[in-house]
């Protein structure tokens, strides 16, 4: 199962960083996602030639997923018994039926194709809508759909089930292109409350700063960065500290702090010379490609009126 959010934000997947299908999309979809991109997907497939005539028996068939050119690994038997016991007053036969359903959403999922994923989860919501998994993989196949209002709803009811704040960032997101920038602080108040991992926190803060910067609020954009931790300077940054500079950057850009851009720029060059557009945006500064021996110091919010 998916076991994070891959993605920045919806203008911050054009602007802050890699896009939602570049930033870690792995067939278990990672969290603070390598910069080289995606790795071989995991192929569901049902390997039991009689899986129909073992259902109707009331026989549980074997699903596993298959890595191409990999060992294959069997669906997580806690999320086949989970949707098992939710459908308890359904058939044996049915009751497999709806957890084949489930591999093929996670099939469809995996190869990208998101439509076919949500058509495949609409008899799971349908008969077992309490199932955490199932509320997972629809939110995250309307999320990486673009269909923002359906995915908020099933990742807030995950929320709700598990408490886990993993997706939060990603509902965080879908309010924020449906232009509802209340959702979005209320729920960076939710999430910061909860003290999740560092990776979800920087997630959330990039898309809470990237909705004040939809707003024009872009000195109070930079101070959730700056203030918030986003703005550290590390000899050895990951990839959720590269993310928020390039958000800073970005901010510091829009907000005509040229030099304060220029540095945050320089400093992901420096970090990661192929990341992003970086290399373009120095160009477009007027500064071209940093040495790679330049020293660089901590920049404070600019105190210029925006």
């Amino acid at each position: 199962m998916p076991q994070g959010w891959g993605g920045v934000a919806r203008r911050g997947a054009e602007q802050v960083g890699l896009s939602n299908e570049e930033a870690g999309h792995k067939g278990d979809v990672q969290f603070g996602a390598p910069l080289e991109g995606p790795a071989q997907q995991d192929v569901w497939v049902r390997t039991d030639p009689g899986a129909t005539k073992a259902a109707s028996s009331g026989e549980r068939p074997q699903l596993v997923t298959k890595r191409p050119g990999g060992r294959d690994r069997p669906l997580p038997a806690d999320v086949a018994g989970e949707i098992r016991k939710a459908a308890d007053s359904a058939t044996a036969h049915r009751r497999e039926v709806l957890v084949s359903y489930m591999t093929d959403a996670m099939q469809s999922y995996e190869r990208h194709r998101y439509g076919e994923a949500i058509a495949s989860l609409r008899p799971l919501l349908d008969e077992v809508p309490n199932v955490a998994a199932v509320r997972e993989i629809a939110g995250l196949a309307n999320y990486r759909g673009g269909r923002w209002r359906d995915a908020a709803k099933h990742l807030d009811v995950y929320f709700t089930l598990t408490g886990d704040p993993q997706y939060l960032p990603a509902e965080m997101d879908c309010q924020r292109a449906l232009a509802h920038p209340r959702s979005v602080k209320k729920l960076y108040e939710r999430l910061r409350d909860l003290s999740p991992e560092p990776d979800v926190l920087a997630e959330a803060r990039i898309v809470y700063a990237g909705a004040l910067g939809d707003r024009g609020e872009l000195t109070e954009a930079i101070a959730v960065l700056v203030g918030e931790g986003g703005a550290k300077v590390l000899r050895n940054p990951s990839g959720r500290h590269v993310r928020q500079w390039y958000a800073l950057a970005d901010l510091y850009d829009r907000a005509g702090d040229l030099p304060a851009a220029r540095e945050w720029f320089a400093r992901i060059y420096l970090a990661e010379p192929d990341a992003y557009d970086v290399r373009d945006r120095l160009e477009a500064l007027g500064t071209g490609k940093p040495k790679k021996n330049r020293k660089t110091t901590k920049v404070p919010v600019s105190k210029k009126k925006l």
